[in-house]
């Protein structure tokens, strides 16, 4: 071109119950979601297009499949425990182990978390892994991914620490469209898309095997210097 510009289409194939979907588009798609155990409270959802954010608030299982359908999404993290421990056949499950190959390397690193065993983490568990189900059925790929502990990498405050530093944090990691008044449910789930985001173009790393935690990239330096916490 005259410019001197080069502009890239990515072509992606997305598959629906009946046919394949052939989409042009020029940034990729990530939907973070930050999952509630219960459709009665609420579910942060965010359409990343390249590093522009849509935010969404759902409730039922298919008021977030609609979300991330309309998306194409090239990815889908999820906040929440997507898989079950060794020797565990279903989450009600009392036999086996209580700690997953990603937990033990989260607690390698001094992030603190509560085992998917634990009362209340069992509903998100269970929850969590029929959304997968129900998203990779309609040939998306989904990830585990836990904002939180991401939030500890890039050094910007969790949600609950710090709302307004939060949004600000992610700013400057490049994140645009976010507005004023985000929930922290909202915020989360755009750290899930930006997690999901670094994975894709090769700034990220999953924890505990290909079924284990996407977290971003961090240096040996920073490993050194930073403390992590669990929520």
């Amino acid at each position: 071109m005259g410019s001197g510009q080069v502009f890239i289409t990515d072509i992606s194939f997305h598959r629906t119950r009946k046919n394949p979907i052939m989409v042009h588009r020029t940034a990729r798609v990530v939907v973070g979601i930050d999952l509630a155990g219960s459709p009665r409270r609420p579910t942060g959802i965010c359409m990343l297009r390249g590093l522009k954010a849509e935010t969404h608030i759902a409730f039922s299982d298919e008021e977030i499949m609609d979300l991330v359908l309309q998306s194409l999404p090239d990815l889908v993290p999820i906040d929440a425990p997507l898989t079950l421990p060794a020797g565990r056949r279903t989450i009600h499950d009392r036999s086996g182990a209580h700690f997953r190959e990603c937990d033990l390397a989260l607690r390698k690193r001094g992030i603190k978390f509560f085992p998917v065993t634990l009362g209340p983490m069992r509903m998100l568990t269970e929850r969590g892994m029929i959304l997968k189900k129900k998203i990779r059925a309609a040939g998306c790929r989904v990830v585990e991914c836990y904002p939180g502990a991401a939030q500890d990498v890039w050094g910007i405050p969790r949600q609950r620490h710090d709302l307004a530093g939060l949004a600000e944090g992610l700013k400057k990691l490049g994140v645009k469209g976010l507005r004023a008044g985000m929930t922290g449910d909202e915020l989360d789930a755009v750290t899930a898309a930006l997690v999901g985001r670094w994975f894709l173009i090769g700034k990220g790393e999953m924890l505990g095997g290909d079924k284990g935690i996407v977290l971003p990239r961090v240096s040996q330096r920073q490993k050194g210097d930073r403390s992590m916490r669990r929520r």
